[in-house]
């Protein structure tokens, strides 16, 4: 590696914290009564068309509302392998995104059954994606290199990022060995996700070889997303679920969490892993690397 070269030369898309609008400065009073300026995230809600039909309305920080689009509709199963996307058009002032696609769509149906099933317009919608997911079962040539995960996660905890400015937000990586290439921020973990698939799906990203890092809890809707993109490893500084773990063993998703610093935990798919580097030669997590959503009950 040349002396001038950056441990973050490897992605191809990471966060601008300093972006305009992502962002912005709050007063307020902290514990001693002094006048303290803080940055807060903001929110904005994003309505998602496709074709003539309204899906879903979002909140979300305002960023690659296209990637996000397509990534959703891919990940609820609303675009088929075969469909070709002829427009994403946004509107940043009537807050609306709509993908438009050659083959006429109708989720009348699906999106009936999407209110009965969740409160939350942002929820997963399970019915026919747990019918996919039922079917799937990732590629077993897969490996990770636990120096590939120290280095990963090194570099995703010391890129410059809305969280380390302002906090309060997710974030997920799209990694290639030990090399993070795509990193994405968002207030839900969800919408990070699906900004991820967004971008793989109109790249024409391979899955089998990639490995997926997020900020987030190794949830039942985590292992689902991640499987259902064909990604064979699943890495988080959080926690997991009973139920995540349960659906990652079916899928033969390797998923590892509690990576913080010298530790992990893998709770299936741990044959995919190859311990090529001791612990005891890896250094301590620096502490503004510390992030508050690995923290137990988080």
């Amino acid at each position: 590696m040349s002396s001038d070269s950056s441990p973050f030369d490897s992605y191809l898309l990471r966060p601008d914290p300093h972006s305009a609008g992502l962002s912005t400065s709050v007063d307020g009073m902290d514990q001693d009564g002094q006048m303290v300026a803080t940055k807060v995230v903001t929110e904005k809600a994003l309505t998602l068309y496709l074709n003539a039909q309204e899906v879903v309305t979002m909140m979300t920080i305002g960023d690659h509302p296209d990637l996000l689009a397509v990534g959703y509709l891919k990940n609820q199963n609303m675009l088929e392998p075969d469909d070709v996307i002829t427009a994403i058009d946004y509107d940043d002032d009537l807050e609306v995104v709509v993908v438009r696609t050659e083959r006429e769509t109708n989720y009348e149906e699906k999106l009936k059954k999407k209110v009965r099933t969740s409160g939350c317009a942002q929820g997963t919608v399970f019915g026919d994606v747990m019918d996919g997911f039922e079917d799937m079962r990732l590629p077993q040539t897969a490996r990770m290199k636990t120096s590939w995960l120290y280095a990963l996660t090194k570099a995703i905890n010391t890129t410059p990022s809305l969280y380390l400015e302002a906090g309060a937000i997710h974030g997920c990586v799209l990694a290639c060995k030990d090399k993070p290439l795509v990193y994405m921020e968002d207030v839900g973990r969800h919408n990070a996700v699906d900004k991820i698939a967004g971008w793989m799906t109109l790249n024409n990203i391979p899955a089998e070889d990639k490995i997926f890092y997020t900020t987030g809890r190794l949830t039942s809707e985590m292992v689902i997303k991640t499987v259902m993109m064909g990604i064979p490893i699943l890495v988080s500084r959080s926690g997991f679920t009973a139920w995540g773990v349960e659906l990652a063993r079916k899928a033969g998703l390797t998923l590892i969490g509690r990576a913080r610093g010298k530790r992990f935990v893998a709770l299936a798919g741990q044959d995919r892993i190859d311990f090529d580097l001791s612990p005891d030669l890896v250094e301590a997590e620096p502490p503004r690397a510390s992030r508050k959503g690995s923290m137990e009950g988080e």
